[in-house]
């Protein structure tokens, strides 16, 4: 909500006032300062936004919260960290979103967020049990998630260059189906390809198809192949990619290969498909 005041000081004091809060409670943001005319006096008010701060259920300790789905997922969430001997806490910083933070993050996120989209499902289960309709439950840890889709909005759009120019299907690797529907989104008003989901769980993938294809030519094959034989040595699950490998305009080297003229079956990794929605017949 937005309060005025001769002042930016007596603006906030009248928002916080009028919303019952105290400074440390609120969000402020200053809109518009105050503008004086001539002998000082006001022309303009100044305008500030005051809001209640979100608040942030902190679980720290087995067993210490009981309630909503949410609370119970990230108390079941702690149990496992001990289990699994990680040393680190959950914050519930939304409704249906639990923020874990780690001495290690990597222990938390995995190889390509394999572990945390372990962790998310099995988060999910806990919040929806007894549940008639399904709420979906976010495990994110130093925002991995967000990093992640920036880095498949940049994909999708390199390949959509790629198969745009030589007029071939392009193949990506197996991808979860909240992965996948990042890609389909990124792509979704492009004017040269559209893309389709393909296989089957596990090993679901998406194909991306220039509008113009080339009907006889082979699909190159984007696929999980490179960087297999190499285990991340980053925090937080980031890759390293001082790696060999084709790039787009076919150079490479003989430690890898990038996109290959076949279609080729990868391994199965765990957490390659894990996610936490219900429905992907159509991702």
């Amino acid at each position: 909500m937005e309060f005025t005041g001769k002042t930016v000081e007596e603006a906030v004091k009248n928002g916080l006032e009028s919303l019952g809060l105290t400074e440390d409670q609120a969000e402020i943001e200053v809109v518009e300062d105050a503008v004086k005319g001539l002998f000082g006096k006001v022309k303009k008010e100044a305008v500030v936004r005051v809001t209640k701060k979100e608040s942030k259920k902190s679980v720290s300790e087995k067993g210490a919260v009981a309630g909503t789905g949410t609370e119970k997922a990230a108390d079941f969430i702690l149990k496992v960290f001990d289990i699994m001997n990680i040393d680190a806490k959950a914050e519930i910083t939304d409704e249906n979103k639990i923020t874990v933070f780690a001495q290690e993050s990597s222990e938390v996120i995995g190889y390509r967020g394999e572990i945390l989209d372990a962790i998310q499902v099995l988060a999910g289960a806990v919040a929806n049990i007894g549940n008639k309709e399904y709420k979906k439950v976010v495990v994110d840890c130093e925002n991995y998630r967000g990093r992640r889709e920036e880095t498949l909005i940049a994909l999708a759009h390199r390949l959509e260059e790629k198969a745009t120019e030589t007029r071939r299907k392009v193949l990506l690797e197996p991808m979860s189906p909240f992965e996948r529907r990042i890609i389909h989104t990124a792509l979704a008003d492009s004017l040269t390809v559209k893309t389709e989901s393909d296989g089957k769980e596990p090993m679901r993938f998406v194909v991306i198809i220039p509008n113009d294809l080339d009907a006889d030519a082979k699909p190159f094959n984007a696929g999980a192949n490179h960087g297999r034989n190499r285990r991340d040595g980053n925090r937080g699950g980031r890759r390293n990619d001082r790696r060999g490998g084709r790039d787009f305009k076919g150079r490479g080297n003989s430690r890898g290969s990038g996109f290959t003229e076949e279609k080729r079956k990868p391994s199965l990794s765990f957490g390659t498909y894990l996610g936490n929605s219900l429905k992907d017949k159509n991702n």
